[in-house]
This record gives C-alpha cells, sequence and structure tokens, in this order.
C-alpha cells in the first residue's frame, strides 16, 4: 500500500463558459503551443548566428507555416485516431468523424498532418523543407507539454496502478492508486526533448538540416516508450498483448526516422558555418 495518496488537484475542464460556449483546458493547449511555436520560430530565423549559410524562411512568411501545421495537427490528429484507434467504430458512423469537439485526437496522427503542412509550406515558399522540419520540431514539445498537463486537468490518460508516494486516485477511475503518467510525459517528452533541442540549437544544429527533426524523433520516440510502460492503456483501443502498446509501436518508427535523419545530416559537409 502506498504511504502517501496525494488528493487529485480538481480544475473544471472548462475554463470559461458564456451560454453554449465553452473554452476548455484542452482547446487553450492547442491553441498557445501553435502561437508559443509561432512566436519563437520567428524569433529563431532573425539571429543569424544560428543559421550560417542556411537558408530560412523570413519572420514574415512564418505566420503561413503557423496555418499550415494547425490544420496539419487537427485534420491529422483526428484521422490518426480514426484508423489508429477504433477504425472499425467510425467507419460504421462515419459522420462521427467530424465530430472533434466530443473529443478523440491521436499525437502521432497530429504528427503526420504536422509534417505534412510543414512540406507543403516548404514547397510553396521554397524553404529547404529540412530546415522546416527543425523549426517544427523544436517547437512541437511545447505543444506536447501543455497537451499533456490538459489530460491531467481532464482528467484522462491517468497511469497503472501503484504504491509509490505521489499517486493520486483519479475521478472517473476505479478508485486505485495510480501513476500521474500525463506528468511523467509533459516532463518527459515536453520539457526535456525541449530543453535538449534548444541545447542544440544554440550550439548549431540548424547547420545541419534534419539534426533537430531527427533528435526530436529519437527523443520523443524513447520518452513516449518509457512513459507507456506506466500510462495505463485502453484495453480495447491500445493494449497490443505482451506488454505493448500501440503508443509504443506508433513511436518505434520515429526512433528510426530520427536515427537516419541524424545521420544523414552529420555526414553532410558544412563550409563557412552551412551545408555544402
Amino acid at each position: 500500500m502506498p504511504i502517501l495518496v496525494l488528493p487529485f488537484p480538481v480544475i473544471n475542464p472548462i475554463l470559461f463558459q458564456w451560454g453554449p460556449l465553452a473554452i476548455r483546458w484542452y482547446a487553450l493547449a492547442y491553441v498557445v503551443g501553435l502561437v508559443a511555436g509561432w512566436w519563437l520560430i520567428r524569433r529563431l530565423v532573425a539571429v543569424d548566428s544560428l543559421w550560417g549559410a542556411v537558408k530560412r524562411p523570413t519572420p514574415d512568411s512564418v505566420d503561413d507555416l503557423l496555418v499550415y501545421c494547425a490544420l496539419g495537427v487537427i485534420v491529422g490528429g483526428r484521422l490518426g485516431n480514426v484508423l489508429f484507434y477504433d477504425p472499425s467504430y467510425y467507419f460504421a458512423r462515419p459522420l462521427e468523424i467530424f465530430e472533434v469537439w466530443r473529443g478523440g485526437m491521436a499525437f502521432h496522427g497530429g504528427l503526420i498532418g504536422a509534417a505534412l503542412g510543414a512540406w507543403l509550406f516548404a514547397r510553396r515558399t521554397g524553404a529547404p523543407a529540412l530546415t522546416i522540419f527543425d523549426l517544427a520540431s523544436l517547437v512541437a514539445p511545447i505543444g506536447i507539454f501543455l497537451g499533456r498537463l490538459a489530460n491531467f486537468i481532464k482528467p484522462e490518460l491517468w497511469g497503472r496502478p501503484t504504491d509509490v508516494p505521489w499517486a493520486i486516485v483519479f475521478p472517473g477511475s476505479d478508485g486505485l492508486p495510480r501513476h500521474p503518467s500525463q506528468i511523467y510525459e509533459a516532463m518527459l517528452e515536453g520539457f526535456a526533448v525541449f530543453v535538449v533541442l534548444s541545447i542544440a540549437a544554440r550550439l548549431g544544429a540548424f547547420r545541419r538540416p534534419g539534426l533537430i527533426a531527427g533528435g526530436f524523433g529519437v527523443l520523443y520516440g524513447l520518452a513516449r516508450i518509457f512513459c507507456e510502460f506506466f500510462r495505463d492503456p485502453d484495453p480495447h483501443l491500445e493494449d497490443l498483448g505482451g506488454g505493448l502498446t500501440m503508443g509504443m509501436l506508433l513511436s518505434a518508427p520515429l526512433i528510426v526516422i530520427g536515427v537516419a535523419l541524424i545521420g544523414w545530416s552529420l555526414r553532410t559537409k558544412t563550409v563557412a558555418g552551412g551545408p555544402a
């Protein structure tokens, strides 16, 4: 039995409501994450010392990148939830696919959608695709951090039963003390990944296109797989048996792709501070 069970800090999942209009913490996490990422990218592309001879988008063009990535996150996140987790349910009820206000967004689907949006932006503006991926990858952990905090507030996606002193009994659960796995994910997938990638950027990683994007793939993939050991998977949608979860399965390719990008970027020769 745990020595101490922390009380769940009950927070209204609705931040503000005016008649039928409700602003939820989860929606706010998406908005703040996207806006904060846009603001940081504008600052990064304006610092010449970070880039050497590498071509990059202008600060003004980053406004369009926000739109491309926002649409990609929303559409990709919803379709990812439909296709990865419960396709039979949604194929039998296709109209519910559009009912995003009822919840149901998949991170890996949102990541694919954001990557596609970034690629389309790069093609339209002529900016190097890998550089756009690097910028998007550096700021993505901000949204992940906020999103996991919103999962905790809701509460949803809680952890497995445990007897650790910081265990929490979540409202709506079976009453067992559980890991606050949403906080684990916020700190590892969000905060820690952001700190590491930010340090890499300050040390010149933008001068090797693909390095930060590859680092994100590896770091996020490893962090997500680690956190899956503490997160309680849905037995019907996420538990694949033998200790394997859908989150682990979808994160493994990110590590492979990340390693490939890192290897490619490190093999690129640099001339006068930029890639040849």
